[in-house]
Protein backbone atom coordinates (compact mmCIF):
# COMPACT_ATOMS: atom_id res chain seq x y z
CA UNK A 1 0.00 0.00 0.00
CA UNK A 2 1.46 3.20 -0.64
CA UNK A 3 1.56 6.24 1.22
CA UNK A 4 -1.45 7.43 2.86
CA UNK A 5 -2.71 9.24 5.43
CA UNK A 6 -6.17 9.12 6.65
CA UNK A 7 -6.39 11.04 9.36
CA UNK A 8 -8.57 14.46 9.23
CA UNK A 9 -7.64 17.73 9.85
CA UNK A 10 -9.43 17.03 13.21
CA UNK A 11 -7.24 14.20 14.11
CA UNK A 12 -10.58 12.26 13.63
CA UNK A 13 -10.18 8.12 12.92
CA UNK A 14 -12.20 7.09 9.86
CA UNK A 15 -14.50 4.55 10.45
CA UNK A 16 -15.78 1.96 7.65
CA UNK A 17 -19.18 -0.02 7.92
CA UNK A 18 -19.14 -3.22 6.48
CA UNK A 19 -22.47 -5.07 6.03
CA UNK A 20 -23.09 -8.16 3.56
CA UNK A 21 -24.97 -11.57 3.84
CA UNK A 22 -23.24 -14.72 5.13
CA UNK A 23 -21.06 -16.06 2.86
CA UNK A 24 -20.70 -13.17 0.44
CA UNK A 25 -16.70 -13.02 1.62
CA UNK A 26 -16.62 -10.14 4.31
CA UNK A 27 -14.28 -12.60 6.72
CA UNK A 28 -11.80 -13.25 3.59
CA UNK A 29 -11.72 -9.36 3.14
CA UNK A 30 -11.24 -9.28 6.92
CA UNK A 31 -9.01 -11.60 6.90
CA UNK A 32 -6.53 -9.53 4.29
CA UNK A 33 -7.05 -6.44 6.36
CA UNK A 34 -5.57 -8.17 9.74
CA UNK A 35 -3.05 -9.85 8.18
CA UNK A 36 -0.97 -8.15 5.21
CA UNK A 37 1.76 -6.36 5.65
CA UNK A 38 -0.10 -2.72 4.58
CA UNK A 39 1.67 -0.94 6.82
CA UNK A 40 -1.03 0.52 8.98
CA UNK A 41 -3.20 -0.25 12.50
CA UNK A 42 -6.41 -1.29 11.56
CA UNK A 43 -9.02 -1.84 14.44
CA UNK A 44 -11.61 -4.33 13.33
CA UNK A 45 -14.73 -4.86 14.97
CA UNK A 46 -16.85 -7.80 14.56
CA UNK A 47 -20.27 -8.91 16.02
CA UNK A 48 -19.03 -12.22 16.87
CA UNK A 49 -15.72 -13.03 17.14
CA UNK A 50 -16.64 -16.95 16.98
CA UNK A 51 -18.71 -16.71 14.17
CA UNK A 52 -16.51 -14.72 11.58
CA UNK A 53 -13.51 -17.36 11.55
CA UNK A 54 -10.73 -14.71 12.24
CA UNK A 55 -7.53 -16.83 11.34
CA UNK A 56 -6.37 -18.27 14.59
CA UNK A 57 -2.58 -18.09 13.57
CA UNK A 58 -2.79 -14.07 12.88
CA UNK A 59 -3.54 -13.95 17.02
CA UNK A 60 -0.43 -13.00 18.74
CA UNK A 61 -1.77 -12.07 22.37
CA UNK A 62 -5.08 -11.29 23.76
CA UNK A 63 -6.93 -9.60 26.65
CA UNK A 64 -10.92 -10.59 27.07
CA UNK A 65 -12.23 -8.33 23.95
CA UNK A 66 -9.44 -7.49 21.92
CA UNK A 67 -7.12 -9.67 20.09
CA UNK A 68 -3.95 -8.14 18.54
CA UNK A 69 -2.43 -9.37 15.48
CA UNK A 70 0.94 -9.68 14.37
CA UNK A 71 0.97 -7.04 11.65
CA UNK A 72 -0.30 -4.24 14.45
CA UNK A 73 -3.74 -4.09 13.82
CA UNK A 74 -6.40 -5.79 16.88
CA UNK A 75 -9.55 -7.11 16.54
CA UNK A 76 -12.60 -7.22 18.86
CA UNK A 77 -15.93 -8.31 19.26
CA UNK A 78 -19.28 -6.99 20.14
CA UNK A 79 -21.60 -8.85 21.98
CA UNK A 80 -23.71 -5.68 23.39
CA UNK A 81 -22.83 -1.72 23.04
CA UNK A 82 -20.81 -0.84 20.11
CA UNK A 83 -20.20 2.24 21.92
CA UNK A 84 -18.59 0.65 25.11
CA UNK A 85 -16.38 -1.47 22.60
CA UNK A 86 -15.43 2.16 20.71
CA UNK A 87 -14.76 3.76 23.98
CA UNK A 88 -12.22 0.74 24.78
CA UNK A 89 -10.57 0.69 21.73
CA UNK A 90 -10.24 4.54 21.66
CA UNK A 91 -8.17 3.99 25.24
CA UNK A 92 -6.09 1.94 24.08
CA UNK A 93 -2.29 2.85 23.93
CA UNK A 94 -1.38 3.89 20.50
CA UNK A 95 -3.52 5.29 17.60
CA UNK A 96 -5.57 3.57 14.85
CA UNK A 97 -5.28 4.48 11.13
CA UNK A 98 -9.17 3.44 11.23
CA UNK A 99 -11.56 1.33 12.32
CA UNK A 100 -13.74 -1.30 9.93
CA UNK A 101 -17.42 -2.43 12.11
CA UNK A 102 -18.60 -5.92 10.61
CA UNK A 103 -22.14 -5.59 10.92
CA UNK A 104 -22.99 -9.76 10.74
CA UNK A 105 -26.61 -10.59 11.19
CA UNK A 106 -28.10 -6.80 11.31
CA UNK A 107 -30.01 -6.05 8.61
CA UNK A 108 -30.06 -2.83 8.90
CA UNK A 109 -26.53 -0.86 8.85
CA UNK A 110 -28.51 2.49 9.88
CA UNK A 111 -28.33 2.01 14.20
CA UNK A 112 -24.79 1.50 13.58
CA UNK A 113 -24.30 4.72 11.64
CA UNK A 114 -26.24 6.69 13.56
CA UNK A 115 -23.95 5.90 16.70
CA UNK A 116 -21.26 8.41 14.71
CA UNK A 117 -23.88 11.25 15.07
CA UNK A 118 -25.96 10.62 18.08
CA UNK A 119 -22.72 10.17 20.76
CA UNK A 120 -21.08 12.98 21.41
CA UNK A 121 -17.48 11.19 22.64
CA UNK A 122 -17.89 8.76 19.91
CA UNK A 123 -18.07 12.31 17.44
CA UNK A 124 -15.12 13.98 18.86
CA UNK A 125 -12.84 11.17 18.08
CA UNK A 126 -14.08 8.75 15.14
CA UNK A 127 -16.06 10.17 11.73
CA UNK A 128 -18.35 7.95 9.76
CA UNK A 129 -16.39 7.22 6.12
CA UNK A 130 -18.42 5.08 4.36
CA UNK A 131 -20.78 2.32 4.50
CA UNK A 132 -19.83 -1.16 2.35
CA UNK A 133 -22.07 -3.86 1.26
CA UNK A 134 -20.22 -6.89 -0.12
CA UNK A 135 -22.43 -9.51 -1.99
CA UNK A 136 -21.93 -13.16 -3.53
CA UNK A 137 -22.29 -13.03 -7.45
CA UNK A 138 -23.34 -16.08 -7.73
CA UNK A 139 -26.14 -15.92 -5.11
CA UNK A 140 -27.06 -12.37 -4.76
CA UNK A 141 -30.22 -12.70 -6.66
CA UNK A 142 -31.50 -15.40 -4.57
CA UNK A 143 -30.80 -13.12 -1.32
CA UNK A 144 -32.96 -10.64 -2.97
CA UNK A 145 -36.02 -12.82 -2.93
CA UNK A 146 -35.10 -14.25 0.48
CA UNK A 147 -36.15 -11.03 1.71
CA UNK A 148 -35.28 -7.17 2.09
CA UNK A 149 -31.99 -7.32 3.96
CA UNK A 150 -30.06 -7.74 0.70
CA UNK A 151 -31.93 -4.72 -0.85
CA UNK A 152 -31.93 -2.80 2.29
CA UNK A 153 -28.22 -3.26 2.55
CA UNK A 154 -27.03 -2.43 -0.79
CA UNK A 155 -29.48 0.45 -0.86
CA UNK A 156 -27.86 1.91 2.27
CA UNK A 157 -23.91 2.12 1.08
CA UNK A 158 -22.05 4.00 -0.78
CA UNK A 159 -20.14 1.37 -2.12
CA UNK A 160 -21.09 -2.11 -3.04
CA UNK A 161 -18.50 -5.17 -3.35
CA UNK A 162 -19.32 -7.71 -6.03
CA UNK A 163 -17.49 -10.66 -5.35
CA UNK A 164 -17.06 -14.20 -6.47
CA UNK A 165 -17.03 -12.34 -10.25
CA UNK A 166 -15.51 -14.99 -11.80
CA UNK A 167 -18.37 -17.63 -10.88
CA UNK A 168 -20.36 -15.89 -13.26
CA UNK A 169 -20.54 -15.09 -16.85
CA UNK A 170 -19.66 -10.95 -18.29
CA UNK A 171 -23.71 -10.89 -19.21
CA UNK A 172 -24.61 -12.24 -16.05
CA UNK A 173 -22.51 -9.82 -13.99
CA UNK A 174 -23.38 -6.47 -16.21
CA UNK A 175 -27.39 -7.27 -15.21
CA UNK A 176 -26.42 -7.75 -11.91
CA UNK A 177 -24.64 -4.32 -11.43
CA UNK A 178 -27.83 -2.80 -13.72
CA UNK A 179 -30.11 -4.39 -10.44
CA UNK A 180 -27.42 -2.80 -7.51
CA UNK A 181 -27.60 0.62 -9.42
CA UNK A 182 -31.75 0.13 -9.89
CA UNK A 183 -31.55 -0.07 -5.65
CA UNK A 184 -28.84 2.51 -5.65
CA UNK A 185 -27.50 4.54 -8.69
CA UNK A 186 -25.02 6.61 -6.04
CA UNK A 187 -23.21 3.68 -4.71
CA UNK A 188 -19.76 2.97 -5.91
CA UNK A 189 -19.52 -0.71 -7.52
CA UNK A 190 -16.16 -2.75 -7.58
CA UNK A 191 -15.65 -6.38 -8.78
CA UNK A 192 -13.62 -8.75 -7.12
CA UNK A 193 -12.66 -12.49 -6.54
CA UNK A 194 -11.85 -13.49 -3.27
CA UNK A 195 -12.75 -10.17 -2.08
CA UNK A 196 -9.18 -8.92 -3.39
CA UNK A 197 -10.46 -4.89 -4.09
CA UNK A 198 -7.40 -2.90 -3.01
CA UNK A 199 -8.05 -1.67 0.61
CA UNK A 200 -6.85 1.80 -0.27
CA UNK A 201 -9.55 2.35 -2.95
CA UNK A 202 -12.43 1.41 -0.10
CA UNK A 203 -11.37 3.51 3.03
CA UNK A 204 -10.62 7.24 3.19
CA UNK A 205 -13.77 7.69 1.02
CA UNK A 206 -15.41 10.86 2.83
CA UNK A 207 -18.52 9.38 1.92
CA UNK A 208 -20.09 11.42 5.01
CA UNK A 209 -18.44 14.75 4.92
CA UNK A 210 -20.48 17.68 4.64
CA UNK A 211 -17.68 19.75 2.93
CA UNK A 212 -18.10 17.11 -0.40
CA UNK A 213 -21.67 17.48 -1.00
CA UNK A 214 -21.04 19.98 -3.10
CA UNK A 215 -18.09 18.12 -5.40
CA UNK A 216 -20.66 15.05 -4.92
CA UNK A 217 -23.66 16.55 -6.16
CA UNK A 218 -22.13 17.86 -9.07
CA UNK A 219 -25.09 18.61 -11.64
CA UNK A 220 -22.50 18.29 -14.43
CA UNK A 221 -22.50 14.22 -13.59
CA UNK A 222 -25.69 12.91 -14.39
CA UNK A 223 -27.46 10.07 -15.67
CA UNK A 224 -31.00 11.34 -16.89
CA UNK A 225 -33.52 8.29 -16.13
CA UNK A 226 -37.11 9.17 -16.79
CA UNK A 227 -38.42 12.27 -14.60
CA UNK A 228 -35.49 11.87 -12.17
CA UNK A 229 -31.96 12.14 -12.53
CA UNK A 230 -29.62 9.96 -10.83
CA UNK A 231 -26.64 11.98 -9.54
CA UNK A 232 -22.65 9.56 -9.46
CA UNK A 233 -22.23 10.35 -6.27
CA UNK A 234 -20.86 9.48 -2.94
CA UNK A 235 -22.69 10.45 0.96
CA UNK A 236 -21.54 13.15 3.47
CA UNK A 237 -20.46 14.11 7.79
CA UNK A 238 -20.21 17.09 9.39
CA UNK A 239 -22.51 18.58 12.32
CA UNK A 240 -25.61 20.71 12.85
CA UNK A 241 -28.62 21.84 13.37
CA UNK A 242 -30.06 23.14 9.85
CA UNK A 243 -31.23 26.42 10.66
CA UNK A 244 -28.29 27.21 13.22
CA UNK A 245 -25.59 26.55 10.67
CA UNK A 246 -21.85 27.20 11.59
CA UNK A 247 -19.27 28.22 8.87
CA UNK A 248 -17.25 25.69 7.31
CA UNK A 249 -16.50 27.50 3.98
CA UNK A 250 -13.25 26.11 3.31
CA UNK A 251 -13.94 24.03 0.29
CA UNK A 252 -11.81 20.95 0.14
CA UNK A 253 -11.10 19.91 -3.69
CA UNK A 254 -10.57 15.80 -3.52
CA UNK A 255 -11.15 13.15 -6.64
CA UNK A 256 -14.57 11.49 -7.05
CA UNK A 257 -14.13 8.24 -7.89
CA UNK A 258 -16.70 6.89 -10.54
CA UNK A 259 -18.33 3.60 -9.74
CA UNK A 260 -18.35 1.08 -12.46
CA UNK A 261 -21.50 1.87 -14.45
CA UNK A 262 -23.15 -0.80 -16.29
CA UNK A 263 -22.29 -0.30 -19.77
CA UNK A 264 -24.59 -2.56 -21.59
CA UNK A 265 -27.87 -2.25 -19.49
CA UNK A 266 -29.63 0.53 -17.96
CA UNK A 267 -30.68 0.45 -14.21
CA UNK A 268 -33.33 -2.42 -13.59
CA UNK A 269 -35.37 -1.05 -10.98
CA UNK A 270 -37.39 -2.17 -7.77
CA UNK A 271 -40.67 -1.92 -7.12
CA UNK A 272 -40.47 -1.03 -3.51
CA UNK A 273 -36.65 0.15 -3.53
CA UNK A 274 -35.11 3.45 -5.20
CA UNK A 275 -33.88 6.80 -5.02
CA UNK A 276 -35.65 10.14 -5.88
CA UNK A 277 -33.71 13.56 -6.83
CA UNK A 278 -35.66 16.79 -6.82
CA UNK A 279 -33.78 19.41 -8.22
CA UNK A 280 -34.51 23.41 -8.55
CA UNK A 281 -33.43 26.49 -10.36
CA UNK A 282 -36.02 29.07 -8.16
CA UNK A 283 -33.61 29.67 -4.65
CA UNK A 284 -35.23 27.67 -1.58
CA UNK A 285 -36.54 29.43 1.08
CA UNK A 286 -34.44 28.07 3.85
CA UNK A 287 -37.00 28.24 6.99
CA UNK A 288 -39.36 26.20 4.72
CA UNK A 289 -36.93 23.76 3.97
CA UNK A 290 -35.80 23.15 7.41
CA UNK A 291 -39.44 22.58 9.21
CA UNK A 292 -40.32 20.44 5.51
CA UNK A 293 -37.17 18.21 6.09
CA UNK A 294 -37.67 17.99 9.60
CA UNK A 295 -41.42 17.10 9.57
CA UNK A 296 -40.54 14.49 6.70
CA UNK A 297 -37.34 12.66 8.41
CA UNK A 298 -39.53 12.20 11.76
CA UNK A 299 -42.91 10.96 9.52
CA UNK A 300 -40.85 8.97 7.06
CA UNK A 301 -37.37 8.76 8.34
CA UNK A 302 -37.68 4.93 9.17
CA UNK A 303 -37.88 4.54 5.34
CA UNK A 304 -35.72 7.35 4.22
CA UNK A 305 -32.31 5.48 4.39
CA UNK A 306 -29.97 7.96 3.66
CA UNK A 307 -30.41 11.64 2.00
CA UNK A 308 -28.05 14.25 1.08
CA UNK A 309 -27.97 17.50 -0.93
CA UNK A 310 -26.90 21.06 -1.62
CA UNK A 311 -29.25 24.12 -1.21
CA UNK A 312 -29.52 27.56 -2.98
CA UNK A 313 -31.12 29.34 -0.01
CA UNK A 314 -32.71 32.65 -0.83
CA UNK A 315 -30.62 35.56 0.05
CA UNK A 316 -27.29 33.36 1.20
CA UNK A 317 -24.14 33.39 -0.01
CA UNK A 318 -23.29 30.31 1.24
CA UNK A 319 -24.57 26.82 0.17
CA UNK A 320 -26.65 24.82 2.40
CA UNK A 321 -25.43 21.37 2.56
CA UNK A 322 -27.64 18.42 4.61
CA UNK A 323 -27.38 14.55 4.72
CA UNK A 324 -29.63 12.33 6.91
CA UNK A 325 -29.20 8.62 8.28
CA UNK A 326 -32.70 7.58 8.98
CA UNK A 327 -34.29 10.17 11.14
CA UNK A 328 -30.68 11.56 11.94
CA UNK A 329 -29.68 15.37 10.22
CA UNK A 330 -26.93 17.34 9.46
CA UNK A 331 -26.59 19.88 7.90
CA UNK A 332 -24.40 23.47 8.07
CA UNK A 333 -23.75 26.78 5.02
CA UNK A 334 -20.78 25.57 3.56
CA UNK A 335 -18.82 27.17 1.19
CA UNK A 336 -19.49 30.05 -0.50
CA UNK A 337 -21.36 29.52 -4.40
CA UNK A 338 -18.52 30.80 -6.82
CA UNK A 339 -18.81 33.42 -9.36
CA UNK A 340 -20.21 32.27 -12.48
CA UNK A 341 -21.38 28.90 -10.45
CA UNK A 342 -25.28 27.36 -11.73
CA UNK A 343 -26.42 27.63 -7.97
CA UNK A 344 -29.03 24.81 -8.65
CA UNK A 345 -30.54 23.05 -5.50
CA UNK A 346 -29.89 19.32 -5.47
CA UNK A 347 -31.29 16.83 -3.08
CA UNK A 348 -31.56 13.49 -2.86
CA UNK A 349 -33.44 10.37 -1.03
CA UNK A 350 -32.75 6.63 -1.16
CA UNK A 351 -35.43 4.56 1.08
CA UNK A 352 -38.06 2.08 0.66
CA UNK A 353 -41.75 2.80 -0.68
CA UNK A 354 -40.54 6.83 -1.82
CA UNK A 355 -43.54 8.74 -3.01
CA UNK A 356 -42.21 10.64 -5.84
CA UNK A 357 -44.96 12.72 -6.14
CA UNK A 358 -45.13 13.65 -2.55
CA UNK A 359 -41.56 14.47 -1.98
CA UNK A 360 -41.54 16.83 -5.63
CA UNK A 361 -44.48 18.75 -4.11
CA UNK A 362 -42.97 19.45 -0.74
CA UNK A 363 -39.71 20.53 -1.79
CA UNK A 364 -41.41 22.23 -4.77
CA UNK A 365 -43.54 24.16 -1.87
CA UNK A 366 -40.40 25.24 -0.33
CA UNK A 367 -39.36 27.47 -3.03
CA UNK A 368 -39.18 30.87 -2.50
CA UNK A 369 -41.24 33.41 -2.92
Amino acid sequence: MSEHSFRTEDGRIPVTVLTGYLGAGKTTLLNRILSEDHGKKFAVIVNEFGEIGIDNDLIVGADEEVFEMNNGCVCCTVRGDLIRILGNLLKRKGRFDAIIIETTGLADPGPVAQTFFVDEDVKAKTRLDSVICMLDALHFEQALSDGKEAKEQVAFADQVIINKMDLIAEDKLLHLEALIKGLNPHAKQHRSMRAAVPIIELLDQRSFSLDRVDQILSPHDHDHDHDHDHDHDHDHNSHCQVHDCHDSSHNHHHHVHKHHAPTALGAIHDKEIGSVSLTSKTPIDGGRFTRWLDQLLAEKGQDIFRAKGIIHVAGEDKMLVFQAVHMILEGELGALWREGDNRVSRAVFIGRNLDHNFLRSGFEACKAD
